[in-house]
């Protein structure tokens, strides 16, 4: 068992621990706050120490000795009976009566202690971390203290222009000095980005932005010029300050170059142009697959959401779709421009828009299709830069009107239009099971049979098509009715050769269905009989191939059970049966192809006197040769490496031939550097100065070749013959080998 003593040390130490938990919390508010403000780690340690130090002097965690710890357990507990404090004293100061308290106070501690905690702050200290990192990406999103940021750059330590002759053998008395440096850029309004105004030269802005430059030197100066690119650009004096402006479009380099009174002229450094080009919005469309299919009875209803971003602001969303009714060429389109169920908050950068598209308001029916996708425009002027998404499809289904086609090299179309009747069947079916409670049981009764008898009549058309016979034949040959004979399936004795439908249709199926010309049976022709391929057994008589006809067959097992059950006076038994067959026949329709012969090229007749002669005065034969080759890219580079090492072998000087030279071979490195400037900016420098006829050391031209050879492209290798030297030994081994070969 432990002491009374250990049980209060470690209860200090619980206590100190959540003190400096709590220092924590306080310290760390403020640290995160300055972090996603400033994007500093330096300032943020030093926050964090400062703040975490200044709150622990305040609450002084290390005070709290084992006299208060007694103090508080005895306010906090009863069961202590206020003796605690005896549990700090050793036992040979203590009396006898002492003693057994103080074991009693040890017993009931070990055994109560937990029910009270220390006292602490650490909800208050949770609270004020949160409320800081609240505060810091409210900041940190929506850009609050740019403009503070913007001005600290301001002021940062210029940066100097720096100068230097073109022509170092004039004695110059005192050069002209740069007093005044400034760049201002202005971004597009559309940005909202705030001006900004800086002494160093390197830019880097969005495209489109106003570039302004101010410099001013300590005396008059004749003129002063800004070249980029190759192309000169003169800058205005304007109250003793020379001014220039430029619309930025590319990326590049640029310098200055100012000529004083006694026409001496100065070139700057190189500075560097960096375009960021105004990126295009993304769409991405959440929540519905990207092909959708609804059933004609289904609720057509889609939902989806658009998540839509941007660097500079959205300023508009929208959804493009487009319905497609009927089919080949009576396809018409309707093209429509859906608004999002909320309003599009323009100059967002960071959207969430959603839609609900209801199919049926769109007035689309069975068959119809549905095309649609997202466009969102930024904020770009004058012309804004278009985004869309993926399109996504929605189709209704349509059971009624698929169309059949038959597998073959025939081009006549023998499937009648009774092959939707199934559907009909259905839906037949179903409202009679709608009104059940509304009929009599002998109305009901009589429906069902009535439909029963439609299913055969059905069930018939398709056995005959098959190749199957039908029920008249089947009576003249004496044979015994079907085993699933019904109700009212029974003919009548002595008319065996008398169509058992005859009396409940029309008689529509014939060419002369009106009865406008007298038919005649005996010897009639079939008008098909060339193009179909007649057999003795029925069953190989069919149009299907063996596949179809298997599922046909199976169909008509199904049929045979759904009329079962209509006789039966059940058409809620016979719905399974009918839908069964109903996708087996949509199944024989969609997988039936009608198939075209290809046309071919016809070649004009051969003449019988000029085959196979060997003359060929009138044939003609065409040939070209060309060879191709890639342009060089880098020519002027090429010529200035060979010039280079002339002047770094003679030792000789630099001609005026040689700066446009040099000048042309910093125009092709300078469209490279762009790239990558900081691989090739000195290079670059250097060229510019031979080509300024600024004086160069040998060991400048050294480094300047090496440069040079380094941004040429690695040329890759080319396969050539080699010619190898061969012995007359090795001449006559060889023969010898063709010879035994």
């Amino acid at each position: 068992m432990r002491s009374g003593r250990d049980i209060l040390v470690g209860f200090r130490r619980r206590w100190r621990l959540m003190l400096w938990l709590e220092i924590a919390l306080y310290a760390l508010g403020p640290a995160m706050l300055i972090y996603l403000a400033f994007s500093s780690v330096l300032w943020t340690i030093l926050t964090l120490l400062l703040v975490g130090s200044i709150t622990a002097i305040v609450i002084k965690p290390w005070k709290k000795s084992l006299e208060t710890i007694a103090s508080y357990i005895d306010l906090h507990l009863d069961a202590t009976e206020y003796s605690t404090g005896l549990l700090l004293v050793p036992e040979e100061k203590l009396s006898d009566l002492a003693r057994i308290q103080q074991n009693r106070v040890a017993t009931r501690l070990v055994d109560k202690l937990k029910t009270i905690k220390p006292p602490n702050h650490l909800v208050r200290g949770t609270i004020i971390l949160s409320a800081f990192i609240l505060i810091g990406l409210v900041i940190y999103k929506y850009e609050l203290l740019s403009n503070l940021q913007g001005s600290q750059q301001s002021k940062e330590t210029p940066e100097a222009i720096v100068f230097k002759p073109t022509d170092t053998t004039f004695a110059v008395i005192k050069s002209p000095k740069l007093i005044h440096q400034q760049l201002t850029i202005t971004y597009p309004n559309y940005t909202q980005i705030p001006s900004l105004e800086t002494s160093k030269m390197d830019i880097k802005a969005v495209e489109g932005s106003r570039v302004s430059w101010n410099i001013q030197f300590d005396q008059e100066i004749k003129s002063v010029m800004m070249e980029s690119m190759g192309n000169s650009h003169p800058m205005k004096l304007i109250n003793e300050t020379f001014t220039g402006t430029s619309i930025l479009a590319s990326a590049g380099f640029y310098n200055f170059k100012f000529t004083d009174l006694q026409d001496r002229s100065y070139v700057s450094e190189l500075y560097t142009i960096e375009v960021t080009k105004d990126k295009s919005p993304s769409v991405e469309i959440k929540g519905i697959k990207q092909f959708t299919s609804f059933s004609f009875d289904e609720d057509k209803k889609m939902f989806f959401t658009a998540a839509i971003t941007d660097d500079f602001g959205i300023e508009d969303a929208y959804i493009i779709a487009t319905v497609s009714k009927g089919s080949g060429e009576s396809v018409k389109f309707r093209e429509e421009k859906l608004n999002f169920n909320s309003k599009v908050s323009k100059g967002s950068k960071n959207m969430k828009l959603s839609k609900n598209i209801d199919l049926d308001q769109m007035k689309m029916e069975p068959g119809d299709e549905l095309y649609f996708y997202v466009e969102a425009l930024d904020r770009k002027k004058p012309k804004p830069n278009t985004s869309r998404s993926e399109t996504f499809f929605a189709v209704i289904k349509d059971t009624i009107s698929d169309t059949f086609a038959v597998e073959g090299t025939m081009g006549v179309d023998l499937m009648p239009d009774y092959f939707r009747s199934q559907r009909q069947l259905i839906i037949d079916t179903e409202k009679l099971l709608k009104d059940k409670g509304k009929l009599s049981i002998v109305d009901y009764k009589s429906r069902s049979n009535e439909l029963g008898f439609d299913q055969k009549v059905l069930r018939l058309r398709y056995a005959e098509f098959m190749g199957g016979e039908s029920e008249s034949e089947v009576m003249e040959e004496g044979d015994e009715e079907p085993e699933h004979q019904h109700e009212g399936d029974h003919q009548e004795e002595g008319h065996e050769e008398e169509d058992p439908l005859a009396k409940y249709t029309h008689k529509h199926d014939s060419h002369n269905e009106h009865n406008l010309v007298e038919e005649k049976d005996e010897g009639k022709k079939d008008p098909l009989e060339e193009y179909l391929h007649n057999h003795e057994d029925p069953e190989a008589s069919t149009l299907f191939t063996q596949s179809l006809k298997s599922k046909l067959r199976e169909a008509l097992n199904e049929m045979w059970d759904a009329e079962l059950y209509l006789r039966l006076y059940t058409p809620e038994k016979s719905l399974p049966y009918q839908y069964r067959a109903l996708k087996l026949i949509q199944e024989i329709k969609n997988s039936a192809r009608i198939y075209v012969h290809r046309i071919g090229f016809d070649p004009p007749p051969i003449k019988e006197d000029k085959r196979l002669t060997g003359e060929i005065k009138e044939v003609s034969g065409y040939r070209k040769t060309e060879t191709l080759e890639q342009e060089d890219a880098y020519p002027y580079i090429r010529v200035a490496l060979a010039r280079l090492e002339q002047l770094i072998f003679e030792k000789s000087d630099i001609t005026n031939r040689d700066k446009e030279l040099f000048k042309q071979a910093g125009n092709e490195l300078a469209a490279k550097a762009i790239e990558d400037p900081g691989q090739y900016l000195e290079t670059l420098q250097q060229l510019k100065w031979i080509s300024e006829d600024i004086e160069v050391p040998l060991e400048a031209l050294v480094v300047l070749q090496k440069g040079l050879f380094l941004t040429l492209p690695e040329l890759k290798p080319n396969a050539v013959k080699q010619q190898q030297q061969t012995s007359e030994i090795n001449d006559l081994l060889l023969k010898e080998l063709e010879i035994n070969d």
